[in-house]
């Protein structure tokens, strides 16, 4: 991976500033004396995420999802991780990598999303829009979900891939904003580019009027993009409850993977009804997958090996740290062989 100190630079700020807010939640230790019947965690409005539909389908046996919030995005989720308000996280493995090279014990245990060619992060403008290469990004603004993380890198590598030299891509105006108003806030001229992915990039499609640069898998080809992480110290103190959820997210993969896509959409719709959270079922019908080929989510060395060189290549890690034939693990996931155990 080429050189994207900016990108690093915005993500260690990220991580320090998470860590100082949630100062108060690290000082008040979990009790561990007694069994563990829930696990808290956060997700998305409108879609239904693999515990969830693991929980649905009954491969989460006695386990109780507690649901505490709205993610606002991977590193977010960590920095909750870290801080102990919720037992496990989903976030892109770059951001995972980062997080470990900081020091904080965070185990990546079983996939959580992938991109490929029919579901991939997009960088769409109008379809009028005048910016088609990468110099026309300059001065322009581009929204993504949260800094630091997946869509931030990308864009990143992109432009550098294409010439733009490090003081060049600082003129593009990076935006946050919920993926799920993008696309309108595209249409309203109130930003330049758009991140689009999966359901939203879906929708914006069948809507029409929009235009792709350029998307994830185009630099990459079909890869694990990020991971469902559990802190190291819960891992060793209830690895029962760790399997039963591993093993339960690796089989709704394996369920997504061979059910018919009319079926996903049924009992998401369900799902989403039952749980009352004042959602609708409008991102429903955009659903294709998760992302994810292997076979109930199985990591792989080479799904965190770029991430960690890249690091030791700008000297934030030293080399041999962090192995990523080690980083993650396989050990619970039913799925997987001696060969792609990871810890």
């Amino acid at each position: 991976m080429k050189k994207i100190s900016i990108w690093l630079k915005r993500a260690s700020v990220a991580l320090l500033v998470g860590l100082n807010l949630s100062a108060c939640s690290l000082n008040r230790a979990p009790d561990t004396s007694l069994p563990v019947t829930e696990l808290r965690y956060q997700s998305s409005a409108g879609l239904v995420s693999l515990p969830e539909l693991a929980k649905d389908l009954g491969y989460l046996g006695n386990i109780q999802l507690n649901y505490v919030g709205t993610v606002q995005g991977g590193p977010q989720d960590l920095l909750t991780l870290v801080a102990g308000d919720v037992d496990f996280a989903s976030a892109f493995n770059g951001a995972v990598v980062k997080v470990m090279a900081a020091g904080l014990d965070v185990v990546p245990v079983v996939a959580s999303y992938g991109c490929d060619y029919k579901q991939s992060a997009g960088f769409y403008v109008l379809e009028n829009s005048p910016i088609r290469t990468a110099r026309d990004f300059i001065g322009k603004k581009v929204a993504m979900n949260t800094f630091g993380a997946h869509h931030d890198f990308v864009l990143r590598d992109w432009l550098e891939k294409n010439g733009l030299t490090a003081k060049e891509i600082s003129e593009v105006e990076f935006i946050m904003l919920p993926p799920i108003t993008s696309e309108q806030a595209l249409r309203n001229g109130q930003i330049d580019v758009a991140v689009l992915s999966s359901i939203t990039e879906q929708r914006a499609l069948k809507n029409g009027g929009v235009r792709k640069i350029f998307a994830d898998v185009d630099l990459y080809g079909p890869f694990t993009a990020g991971s469902y992480s559990m802190r190291k110290e819960f891992i060793e103190k209830h690895p029962e409850v760790v399997k039963t959820f591993v093993e339960g997210v690796a089989k709704a993969h394996r369920w997504v993977q061979t059910t018919p896509v009319e079926e996903v959409h049924a009992r998401f719709k369900r799902i989403i009804s039952e749980r009352g959270r004042n959602e609708n079922h409008a991102l429903i019908p955009y659903f294709q997958s998760y992302g994810v080929h292997s076979a109930g989510g199985v990591q792989k060395a080479e799904d965190f090996e770029p991430w960690i060189k890249f690091m030791e290549k700008e000297q934030k890690l030293k080399p041999g740290v962090l192995n990523a034939q080690n980083v993650f693990s396989n050990r619970f996931n039913p799925y997987a062989d001696q060969n792609t155990q990871g810890l």
